[in-house]
This record gives structure tokens, sequence and C-alpha cells, in this order.
């Protein structure tokens, strides 16, 4: 079984900084793309960042110059940081992963529990 957990959510003031994490645990042969995704309440989820398994990444227009993905193949943890956050940065927070689990099965997706991020003053 396969799980992704994310954690480093949290309350925040404008204009201060969070860093999100997710680990990934079970059986797993090889992690494609690691992206991060958001929902506030009453809007669609939207891709804030993405990274490739070679490290290329992109990001949405709104988080461009603010947020920062990366990852730690050797631990196959993504990391989400966070800065200069606004309000409308406010959102349940979502790992996403691309994720093979044995040599001769297929590539899936999988999803975290999200980890709830509030900005406010």
């Amino acid at each position: 079984q396969v799980q992704l957990v994310e954690s480093g959510g949290g309350l925040v003031q404008p204009g201060g900084s969070l860093r999100l994490s997710c680990a990934t645990s079970g059986s797993i042969f090889s992690v494609y793309g690691m992206d991060w995704y958001r929902q506030a309440p009453g809007k669609q989820r939207e891709l804030v960042a993405a990274i490739s398994e070679a490290g290329i990444t992109n990001y949405a227009d709104s988080v461009k110059g603010r947020f920062t993905i990366s990852r730690d193949n050797a631990k196959n943890t993504v990391y989400l940081q966070m800065n200069s956050l606004k309000f409308e940065d406010t959102a349940v927070y979502y790992c996403h992963a691309r994720i093979r689990r044995r040599t001769w099965s297929g590539i899936d997706d999988y999803w975290g529990q999200g980890t709830q991020v509030t900005v406010s003053s």
C-alpha cells in the first residue's frame, strides 16, 4: 500500500512563510512527477507547482516568485516552500505523485490527505 503523508500546514500571518512536506511510504519502485495542488472553499482544485523526476519545475502564475517546489529522490519526498504568503493562498494543500509500484506494474496516481494552510492576521 502506497501512502502520501503531508505535513507543515498551519496558521500564518500575511507575508509569512511555511514549508510543506510530503513523504511517500510503502512499496515503491519509482516515483515520477510530484505536484502540489490546493483547493480553497468553493473553488476547484488547482495545480500550484510541479516537479519532474529530473527536477524540472513548473508553477502557477499566482505563486511564481513566492513558492519553491523541490524533491529528495532518495527519500521520495517533495517539499513546497511558501514565502510572502497572501490571504488568497488559504486553502487545503494536496500532494500528488505518479508512482510505479513494481517493475512490471503501470504508473498510478496517488494523493495525500491534504494539509490546511490558513493565512490570516
